[in-house]
Formats: structure tokens, sequence, C-alpha cells
């Protein structure tokens, strides 16, 4: 037994089955993430995936028979995939994987379409932390729905097939920036001013707001909305790329969207191909980049809901049942970038290609805001892991009261649930493309399967 503890690079004794296996895995997530560029449209991706092995839809109140695979759709934005084991849960509780599909973007606002000097633009609030100088002169498409009053849903994607338009957000030419140098990063870059540039043809026969109304009728003749449907509506500017591989050697994959996906994919993954005994829920929540609230973010007790369902269904206790049971909060932690060195404490944080990440603590400065599991619990994981040749890592969200951040964990401990964060180290999180290691998506996947065994 080697007494002293090193981190490892994936590569570095993987055989050529084994990087074949690892690259091959990461073709379909790279299909989910181009199919997913919303919460939305990631929920419908993963319905269809589920649907595909058995899992039948669940309403709240039905009893839940053993062997059952069934998922509950909450509001086209969250997902809970429930595979009902036979294994007793008063002793074993059930296992819980809970990843966020919402990412960092620009909502529209509710009244957002406006006109400037013969140019049609769409307002924008932005969700979640982002860099407001990223979301400059890149492509942007626009995906979502309008909610008619008729009770019709239209669904919009604009800007992700070739011979589609883009969106885009303009910047000051280096030649009079002069004055904007001197401002700080959020002086210089107001969110006011992250407007999408729409149109600029005016409509045949007006003289006010001619652009906005060609804009308009443009709209109208593809999608049948008007203005006024702009108000009951969920828009989105995403960037408009595809998931790339990157490096000669493709041992990296940039995208939008690996914060959070890169861990729902392979909870679902691990979830489908697994054969436990052990009851399973599986959960894809909305609204964790703006502090897990609403409906569809984990502060809902639709979990707690879902979990007394179950313990009826077994004629168990919910409370016992709780406190039998476990989690993963399968989400990202920060990766070590040598270009920003001062930013971490390299010992303890995360690397690239070293396997799944594992973050004991999140929070702030003083831990403020974490779960902080247990050493117990965190010992009970190790032995699962190297059982299963998981290959893993801690990892801390950057130097101590440099920053920090939260996750969901500390919502699904609240109601009396051994959790831990895990999930793939991240570089450039939160920036429209993001950057993340072949080997620790498929580390993920392993991760979570060793778990819900």
């Amino acid at each position: 037994m080697d007494i002293m503890y090193k981190k490892k690079n994936v590569y570095a004794s993987a055989t050529a089955e084994e990087r074949k296996r690892i690259a091959d895995y990461c073709e379909g997530y790279k299909k989910f993430l181009d199919a997913g560029k919303t919460e939305r449209e990631t929920v419908a991706y993963s319905v269809a995936m589920i649907e595909k092995q058995g899992y039948k839809p669940y309403k709240l109140g039905d009893k839940i028979a053993k062997g059952a695979k069934l998922y509950y759709n909450n509001r086209g934005k969250g997902l809970f995939i429930l595979r009902a084991g036979t294994a007793d849960i008063a002793e074993n509780g059930v296992r819980i994987l809970v990843a966020h599909v919402d990412s960092p973007r620009l909502d529209l606002k509710q009244v957002p379409l406006f006109e400037k000097s013969d140019i049609a633009y769409l307002k924008t609030h932005y969700y979640g932390g982002i860099k407001k100088y990223h979301w400059h002169t890149i492509p942007l498409a626009l995906h979502g729905v309008v909610a008619l009053k008729s009770g019709k849903t239209v669904n919009i994607v604009i800007g992700e097939n070739d011979a589609d338009p883009v969106f885009y957000i303009t910047d000051l030419l280096p030649h009079l920036s002069q004055e904007l140098n001197t401002k700080t990063i959020s002086e210089g870059f107001q969110a006011e001013n992250l407007n999408l540039v729409i149109g600029g043809m005016p409509l045949d026969g007006e003289d006010k707001d001619a652009v906005k109304k060609g804009v308009m009728k443009l709209l109208n003749e593809k999608y049948g909305i008007v203005e006024e449907d702009f108000l009951s509506a969920e828009l989105e500017a995403v960037p408009a790329v595809k998931a790339r591989d990157v490096g000669i050697d493709r041992a990296f994959i940039a995208s939008y969207g690996h914060d959070d996906r890169v861990c729902a994919y392979p909870e679902i993954t691990a979830t489908l191909e697994s054969n436990t005994k052990q009851t399973v829920l599986t959960i894809l929540a909305d609204k964790e980049e703006i502090g897990s609230e609403g409906n569809t973010g984990m502060q809902c007790v639709l979990i707690s809901d879902l979990l007394d369902e179950i313990a009826k269904s077994y004629g168990v206790n919910p409370a016992v049942l709780r406190s039998k049971s476990a989690c993963i909060s399968a989400d990202v932690t920060a990766a070590y970038d040598p270009a920003f060195a001062s930013a971490f404490e390299e010992q303890n944080v995360g690397k690239v290609n070293c396997g799944v990440g594992m973050n004991k603590y999140t929070g702030a400065r003083g831990k403020s805001g974490s779960n902080d599991a247990s050493a117990e619990y965190i010992a009970r994981l190790r032995a699962a892991f190297e059982k299963a040749g998981v290959v893993w890592q801690t990892g801390e969200l950057g130097r101590v009261d440099l920053g920090g951040g939260g996750t969901v964990a500390k919502y699904i401990a609240k109601i009396n649930i051994d959790t831990v964060d895990m999930g793939v180290p991240v570089l450039s999180m939160h920036a429209p493309y993001e950057l993340v290691g072949k080997a620790d998506v498929y580390e993920a996947h392993k991760a979570f399967a060793a778990f819900i065994e």
C-alpha cells in the first residue's frame, strides 16, 4: 500500500482500449450538448433517452411498484428519473444523483424589441454569473418558447442551422477605445448594453419604427406571434456554436453549457446502464445558477414529495427513508489553470484529465453556505470508487477568501440526507465556451455508476 497520496492523469496508465472507450463515450456527450442548449431542450432530449429504455411517466399520488422505471417531468424544465429497486429501502434508502441543466445565458426581457438609428435590437437580462464582455461579438442563437393566450406554445430556435441568421452584440473598435480602456470591466461593460442585433431592413411604407415593424412582420409570418406575445415568452440567447474537440490529440471538449450538463449526462448514462437492486432517483434540476429558486429549482419541496411517495409505496417511514439515503450533488468544480495560477491553491484544486473531482465543501470565505460533507460519508465513497477503479480527485473553488460558490448540496442535506459535491473540473467556467477533459467526463460516469451500485 502506497502511504503517500498523489493525483494522477487518467491517460498516464490508460490502455489503448480504455482511451477508445473514453473517446467513444464523449461522442454521445457532444450530441447531448448540441441537442440541449437550454433546460427545456435538455429535459426533452433526456426524456427521449430514458423512454427508449422503458421509462414511463409518473403522476404524483400513484403507487410506485418495485422494479418500476418511472419519470416525472417538472414543467418541462426539470426531470426526476426513478428506478424503483427491490432492496430494502428502510435499510438502504435511496441513491440520489442531482445535476442542474440550466446554464448562464442572456434571457430576453418581457418587452425586448426596440429600434435605434435604423437598427432593431432585443433587450436582454443576463441569467447567472457571467463576465459581460464575453458576450460581445460572438454569434448567438435564440432558443425557447412563446406561450400564446390561446394555450398554444410556439417553439423557437434560430441560429443553429448553417442557413440560419445569428444574433450579435456589438463592441467598440479599438481606435476609439481610449476612454473605455481607462474604466474597470464592470464600468465599461454594462448589462443594459447587452442588446442583440435582430434586424436592419425598414418595412415598406412605414416612417416610424420601420425596422422594428419589419422584424415583427417576419416573426409573425414564420411563428404567428405578435409583439405582445413576448410578455409570456421564455427566450434565451446562447452561443451559436457546436461542441468541438480541442487539441491535436483531442483530449478536451469545448462547448457551451458544460456547467452543468457535463454532470447531467454521466448521471443519466450511469442510471440507464445500472443493474442495481437499490432504488435510484436521478434528478435534472433547473434554476441552480440563480439560487435553485422557484418550483423547478431544488429548493422546491418536490423532492421531499417524491421521497414521501416512495416511502408510502414501500410502507416505510419517510423520515427513516431520508436518514438512510445518500446523495451526490453532481456539479462541476474549478479546474486549475496555469494561466491564472494565483487564483488557486494548486495542491487542493482539481486538474484536468486527472479524474472526477470531489468537493467536500464549497461556500465562500469560511465555508459560508457550504454543505461540508462528513468524513464518514466520504470514506464510504472512497471504498466504492476504489472497488470500481474510479479515478477521482479532491477540489476546491479557488484560493481561500478569493471567491467561492455554492451548489444544490445544502438543500439536499437540509432534509437529512448525506450529500457531497462531485463533478467534472472545468476551465473557463461560466464562459460562453467552456473546456473540459474527456477523461474526467468518463470517470464521472464510472463514479456515479459505482455510487448507485
